[in-house]
């Protein structure tokens, strides 16, 4: 016979003891010695709400694993690149030590998990913005490497545009002298300060963004698995 959750109906196997899209308990009937029949037995485990999330724990653990995920995707992190990769590794842990350290939880759904994983990924992409442009102002304003820095940009612009250049040498004459016009005045105003200013700026959003993503993403995930660790255990 087919068991389901009385809360979202989702289809159960005959030895669960919790629903694994909810966390809602389930009653396990018996038909031992001792028992009448059809009488369900006491759970004696603290019971919680698994699509609840209790923020003091949860925010304690975000906030400890945000710090140095966001560091380490700054822009003037060496390892930036991977910095998605350290955001989601980031809130899967985030979410895994909440479980282990809060007494009564089981798991907890894939939403809470996800929930958790915003918070992580808020705190570390602040954290990252406000890095990646803190390193650039003391690089110009408190270690006087303004020159350098504008030079970099404008190598990077230069290098840009000669890309664009090529794609523009298939066009036609009439088309190839409107691209010309519009590409010098983007490229006038990518070297001013500021278009270097919004371009860098938009950069550091960008990244935010998909720090916030992924930490989504890697909360969800991380209590897929505690929540499938769990059911192995059971």
């Amino acid at each position: 016979m087919e068991i389901n959750c009385q809360r979202c109906h989702q289809a159960l196997e005959e030895s669960a003891t919790f629903c694994p899209s909810c966390g809602l308990p389930q009653l396990v009937y018996t038909a031992e010695a001792g028992n009448a029949p059809g009488q369900p037995e006491r759970w004696t485990e603290a019971v919680r709400d698994a699509s609840m999330v209790h923020w003091k724990p949860a925010m304690r653990v975000a906030v400890m694993l945000a710090v140095p995920a966001g560091l380490l995707s700054s822009s003037s992190s060496p390892v930036s690149f991977f910095g998605i990769f350290w955001m989601a590794i980031a809130a899967s842990w985030a979410v895994t030590l909440y479980v282990r350290g809060n007494d009564g939880t089981a798991w907890i759904t894939a939403g809470a998990g996800a929930r958790i994983g915003l918070v992580t990924g808020l705190v570390a992409a602040w954290l990252a913005f406000a890095a990646s442009g803190g390193a650039l102002f003391v690089q110009r304003y408190a270690l006087h490497n303004g020159t350098q820095v504008d030079r970099d940009w404008t190598s990077r612009v230069d290098a840009s545009q000669q890309m664009t250049a090529q794609w523009q040498a298939g066009l036609s004459g009439t088309d190839a002298n409107e691209a010309k016009t519009l590409r010098t005045q983007i490229e006038a105003w990518m070297k001013s300060p500021w278009g270097h200013a919004g371009i860098e700026s938009f950069g550091f959003a960008l990244n935010a963004l998909m720090l916030v993503l992924f930490a989504v993403a890697g909360g969800a995930l991380g209590a897929r698995m505690t929540a499938r660790m769990r059911r192995q255990q059971l």
